[in-house]
């Protein structure tokens, strides 16, 4: 059995991985099943909707962190949206 100061030697040992802080928002792009309305949009981070022929709409726009994406994709479940593709795009593109 380890005892507790043992165990915290071993855990200040441990190398875990740090993540990236990144400065920056990433654009990313929610594909959704049926047509969503223009005004959801402010609500929705501003993202800018397009409507496609194939029934679906694509929210696209720029997502300032994970508190944010995780943020709009409990807008859109809220809503009831069915979430097909989300898609983080290179830098520039929108």
């Amino acid at each position: 059995m380890t005892s507790p100061h043992q165990a915290d030697r071993l855990s200040s040992q441990r190398s875990w991985p740090v993540p990236a802080v990144t400065t920056r928002a990433l654009t990313y792009e929610f594909r959704v099943e049926g047509h969503l309305d223009d005004h959801w949009s402010a609500w929705l981070g501003e993202l800018t909707i397009t409507r496609h022929h194939d029934g679906t709409s694509t929210l696209a726009g720029p997502v300032a962190d994970q508190a944010q994406l995780h943020g709009v994709l409990a807008r859109l479940r809220d809503i009831g949206a069915t979430l097909l593709s989300l898609n983080a795009l290179e830098a520039g593109r929108s």
